[in-house]
């Protein structure tokens, strides 16, 4: 059974990156393969197995908080298990498993913003989570760290007891009670606290350090001057001056620049499709075409919303950038539209009736248009009267005897369309602080 303490949303995260789901059941104790159920209208309960064995009602709440309430964890789990189907299909489908519950539960329908956070959290694509609140387990472990000594700064030192008792054997009653003492530390723990402690020559080293990078004349900050021994605070004469400003910033020196607040995680930019029917590329196809560089034609099933990952060296050096794909801005929140760093286009401007430039020269002005049509067809006047705010990529005619094993030439027209992508967003700022970022 579950303890106090444990959370399913962290339960569920740590089952899916460990790939062993959970399995929903038909008992709070579960003792045969009879009890497991795929149908979550006669399910109570869901059993996790790691990190151990676990059981929760599927009525709990959850840390998620949706319109200012607590979501159940069945609503959650169903918004994992239908991650991949487009809006109007999860919608039917809560519908469907609210009418097989009638009346004993309901799940809830999470919107598009907070489905595609929740997703994200779960697969470890994101630490936090605006809709998540944080654990009162986590908060309480931090705070019994910072006054037991353990966190902080504070060295501890074992108590006697506990020294004594090391490589022995010990009574699990009286080891229950070794457990609950409180360490000691030493007079000079006690006497610094929590806060981190500093060699006694650090401020006159940061002193020294701002005297030989300063222009000449500048004093240091009033702060460190008042830290400073006596013989050191005083104002700079000409003998003590530089005879020459160095060419770094106080900034650059290591002592400084660690105090320097660390920049939040990168935005992940977004692509937008065409919906239109006429569309070479889809949510079916676009994935292999972006990722692999293969050409197919696309199909009946299509997915919500997509995630590819692809290296921009010039973008970011260190790992490759995190895509997010759609064909419907309609559950975009404002600031979505300034990650939006390239849209698919067939030439037909109906497209842009509900995006936030609904005109196509304002629309490439803020993101890069791709057209992509068949080589050998002429392509349309529109997209050539829009100028270099779209680029045209023409790909070979799908050949259904030939198959995918003769594209060969489609992963070249992909890499030119990946360069015009990481060209379009180092241009508009997309390597200093995200993308759309002007």
């Amino acid at each position: 059974m579950a303890t106090l303490t444990a959370d399913p949303l962290t339960s569920l995260r740590r089952s899916i990156a460990s790939n062993n789901p959970p399995i929903a059941t038909t008992s709070s104790t579960p003792t045969e393969l009879s009890d497991g159920t795929d149908n979550l209208a006669i399910a109570t309960h869901l059993q996790f197995s790691e990190p151990e064995t676990q059981i929760f009602s599927l009525d709990i709440p959850t840390r998620f908080i949706s319109s200012d309430k607590p979501v159940d964890l069945r609503s959650i789990y169903f918004a994992w298990q239908k991650k991949d189907v487009a809006i109007p299909d999860y919608i039917a489908a809560t519908q469907q498993l609210n009418d097989e519950l009638a009346g004993k539960a309901t799940v809830q329908n999470l919107v598009f913003v907070e489905r595609l956070d929740l997703i994200t959290w779960l697969e470890g694509a994101s630490e936090e989570s605006e809709y998540i609140k944080a654990s009162d387990a986590d908060s309480a472990a931090r705070s019994a760290q910072v006054a037991s000594g353990a966190a902080g700064g504070v060295s501890t030192i074992p108590s006697s007891a506990a020294g004594a008792r090391a490589g022995k054997t010990i009574d699990p009653r009286l080891q229950e009670i070794y457990n609950g003492e409180r360490r000691m530390g030493d007079r000079n723990s006690i006497l610094r606290g929590i806060k981190p402690t500093v060699s006694p020559f650090h401020l006159i080293h940061l002193y020294s350090s701002i005297q030989l990078t300063r222009p000449p004349g500048l004093l240091p900050h009033p702060q460190i001057r008042r830290n400073l021994p006596r013989p050191l605070a005083r104002r700079p004469t000409p003998s003590t001056r530089p005879s020459a400003p160095s060419s770094s910033a106080p900034s650059s020196h290591p002592s400084i620049a660690s105090h320097h607040k660390k920049p939040s995680r990168r935005p992940d930019p977004i692509i937008l499709l065409s919906p239109s029917a006429s569309s070479l590329l889809r949510m079916s196809n676009i994935k292999s075409f972006l990722e692999s560089g293969t050409y197919i034609p696309p199909d009946a099933t299509s997915a919500n919303i997509l995630h590819i990952s692809r290296p921009l060296p010039s973008i970011d050096a260190h790992r490759p950038l995190r895509f997010i794909l759609v064909d419907t801005p309609e559950q975009f929140k404002p600031d979505y539209w300034d990650r939006v760093v390239a849209v698919f286009t067939t030439g037909q401007t109906w497209q842009f009736k509900s995006y936030k430039w609904q005109s196509a020269p304002d629309l490439f002005r803020h993101a890069l248009g791709i057209y992509v049509g068949w080589r050998g067809e002429e392509v349309p006047a529109s997209v050539k009267g829009w100028g270099r705010g779209v680029v045209s990529a023409l790909v070979e005619k799908w050949n259904p005897t030939l198959g995918a094993g003769a594209r060969w030439r489609d992963k070249e027209v992909v890499e030119g369309i990946w360069g015009r992508v990481e060209e379009s967003m180092r241009s508009r700022g997309g390597g200093r602080r995200g993308p759309g970022a002007r």
